[in-house]
């Protein structure tokens, strides 16, 4: 039985003031990240052609990269923030995940290229001229940027925005790399010594490294991940709390951008409920959803439970017992037996831990019609979606 969210806002499970809070918090970090990035970059540059320094000319060069990062991610928000229309009804949130990812791609490009940059200052080495004044500055930048890594990661969790959390990682990293050339500028200080090609070389794999992590991150939620457990099993909680709800399964959530989900779900309810009396149990499990964890329930599909004969109620709980009797089941739901017509049917769930799930389906339904040979059987192999 469906139930449209027409009562809804049309930000796709955020009310207005929140989803525009929440984009305007992700802009003025980005905003931060900008300004500071282009500064250090400045000085940097300067530094590095100045004192002949591949590392710390690498390092200016991240920093515009991680500038550049900041601005694609407010770009992204804008678009993100875009009201639903009639080619893309359920929103632009996941643009924000495009914007990650280009990010990622980014963070990946700027590793290849130092990795390159360091090589070749590896075959044709030239020998740095450090000064005071630029260690001074390059060890401030490491404060800086270490501060600013962890601003910004911190309101990328804080918002749930993965482009903001990939440019915090990344501003991390850079203050690993400004840490890694004083090191090396210390080195040579002491024991005339230059290491800077090959520290480059070692940094360079590790930001290659970190962009392929984030990369992959990003087209995993692309791609579709599974729901938050956490916030299934509370969905599954509010919509049981009702006392004519005996049980709630099938949950698929479509994740439409952070924090935004449409859903489904399969309730368990007495065969003895009006349909008015349904009407109104569903309207009131789809607001409460809604108002609970903002995720908009687009569809309630209903089993009945017979509650008014015997032999099936029996029938239910004997066939429960010997599908759960197998390990990897997981969930025995939409119980149904037709004594006039002979028939059984129910879903079963079975983990993907299992090493084959058709081999397990195949031996309940063998075991159940061993226990119930005058009955055809109609047995679903069922998916949790967001099974834990």
């Amino acid at each position: 039985m469906n139930r449209a969210a027409d009562t809804y806002t049309e930000n796709q499970g955020a009310s207005p003031d929140t989803a525009k809070t929440r984009d305007a918090a992700i802009i003025r970090t980005s905003v931060i990240g900008i300004v500071a990035n282009v500064l250090l970059a400045a000085f940097k540059a300067f530094i590095g052609l100045a004192s002949n320094s591949i590392a710390i000319v690498l390092d200016a060069v991240n920093n515009i990269s991680d500038a550049a990062s900041s601005v694609i991610t407010i770009v992204g928000t804008k678009l993100a923030g875009k009201e639903p229309d009639k080619k893309h009804p359920f929103g632009y949130g996941r643009i924000e995940y495009l914007s990650a990812m280009i990010i990622s791609v980014l963070v990946l490009y700027a590793g290849i290229t130092a990795f390159t940059e360091s090589v070749k200052k590896i075959l044709h080495p030239e020998t740095p001229d450090y000064g005071v004044v630029s260690l001074v500055i390059v060890a401030v930048a490491v404060v800086v940027k270490i501060l600013l890594g962890r601003y910004v990661k911190r309101m990328g969790e804080r918002f749930n925005s993965d482009s903001l959390v990939n440019s915090g990682e990344d501003a991390t990293l850079d203050s690993i790399i400004s840490a890694a050339t004083l090191v090396a500028a210390g080195i040579y200080l002491l024991f005339h010594v230059s290491l800077e090609a090959w520290l480059g070389a070692i940094i360079a794999v590790v930001i290659i490294r970190s962009g392929i992590e984030m990369l992959r991150d990003t087209l995993s939620k692309i791609l579709g991940e599974r729901a938050d457990a956490d916030l299934a099993r509370d969905i599954r909680k509010t919509i049981t709390g009702y006392p004519e709800v005996s049980g709630a399964y099938d949950l698929i959530m479509h994740n439409y951008g952070p924090d935004s989900y449409n859903g489904s779900v399969h309730i368990e309810v007495p065969d003895t409920l009006t349909a008015d009396e349904l009407d109104q149990l569903i309207r009131k499990i789809t607001m409460d959803v809604y108002a609970k964890h903002g995720v908009i329930l687009t569809a309630i599909g209903v089993y009945s439970i017979n509650t008014r004969d015997p032999q099936a109620i029996e029938a239910r709980e004997r066939v429960r017992g010997i599908a759960m009797e197998n390990e990897h089941v997981i969930q025995m739901h939409g119980f149904h037996i037709d004594t006039a017509e002979k028939t059984i049917r129910f879903d079963i769930i079975v983990s993907f831990d299992a090493e084959d799930r058709s081999a397990v389906y195949k031996k309940v339904c063998s075991e159940v019609q061993q226990a119930y040979p005058d009955y055809a059987l109609q047995v679903t192999l069922d998916t949790d979606f967001s099974e834990e």
